[in-house]
């Protein structure tokens, strides 16, 4: 199951509200300029940096303070944002960038490996939110998937269509990590009313332009650590509303992190199940 699926649709329905209630008129018209790309490219580098280091311990965050793996292993979802300041400001844009963990207990690290590939049910595991999902592909370690998120619950329906490329790296038996992003994003505006428009890409209101996440798995423990990181470009809040705002945007990207973590186990025991199934019938 891929984490920032429910993240993504999360914070975009978080985002989207915020925009309608505070800052109404700075949501047309947004265009990424070259100076958010290129603040952006700079901060996915360090990121990377940092998951390389990771590979050579310690290779996941809770193991970090043993107090957050205790809590993890006890069935609590740990969530912090990375650094002091979150949304970070980059040239007309902001960075959001949050981490979470849980421990799914007496899975396996294949049926977690299993339900994050499993693209073409995304539209299952996530509706109603998930209109269409689908695979597009594999190509050595890496996957190529389709998918539609539409948010159904402000006035101005907004869907973001994009594609997505996910590389899986495994570490040895008990460990792997993936690194997902946008390939290609685009903006479908009035998405439920006649004459919806796609707007070119690197178009539109800028609720999200990038998004990247970097997702640790360790079999320990009679079960499977789970980690995401979910890193998202969007554009920039206005200052004069800045301070009313980046509190609100802070707890929607909290909240939903939590939400994706809370929901992992189901999706995974979804997967499990119908593979075990499909095995008994089998024989």
């Amino acid at each position: 199951m891929n984490l920032n699926v429910r993240y993504v649709r999360n914070f975009l329905i978080g985002f989207i509200y915020l925009s309608f209630m505070v800052a109404p008129a700075t949501s047309e018209g947004a265009e990424l300029k070259k100076e958010t790309q290129q603040a952006w490219d700079a901060y996915i580098q360090t990121a990377n940096s940092q998951m390389v280091n990771r590979t050579h311990g310690p290779f996941l965050w809770v193991d970090e303070v043993p107090d957050r793996s205790n809590s993890v292993r006890d069935g609590k979802i740990l969530v912090s944002p990375i650094g002091q300041q979150n949304p970070k400001p980059v040239p007309y844009g902001l960075i959001h960038d949050w981490i979470g963990a849980a421990f799914i207990p007496d899975a396996k690290l294949e049926d977690v490996l299993s339900a994050a590939r499993d693209y073409d049910h995304y539209k299952e595991f996530y509706k109603p939110n998930v209109i269409d999902s689908k695979s597009l592909g594999t190509a050595g370690t890496c996957d190529k998937y389709s998918m539609l998120v539409a948010n159904h619950e402000i006035v101005a329906s907004t869907a973001l269509e994009g594609e997505y490329e996910a590389c899986y790296h495994r570490l040895d038996d008990r460990r792997w990590y993936s690194i997902a992003h946008t390939t290609r994003l685009q903006e479908i505006r009035r998405y439920t009313w006649p004459g919806a428009e796609e707007l070119p890409v690197d178009q539109g209101s800028g609720y999200i332009w990038r998004i990247y996440s970097l997702t640790r798995f360790e079999e320990r423990d009679g079960g499977v650590y789970v980690e995401l990181e979910v890193i998202v470009l969007s554009r920039d809040i206005p200052v004069a509303v800045r301070w009313v705002v980046n509190p609100i945007v802070r707890k929607v990207s909290r909240n939903a992190m939590l939400s994706s973590l809370r929901q992992m186990e189901e999706a995974v025991d979804s997967t499990a199940g119908a593979e075990n199934r499909i095995a008994k019938q089998s024989h």
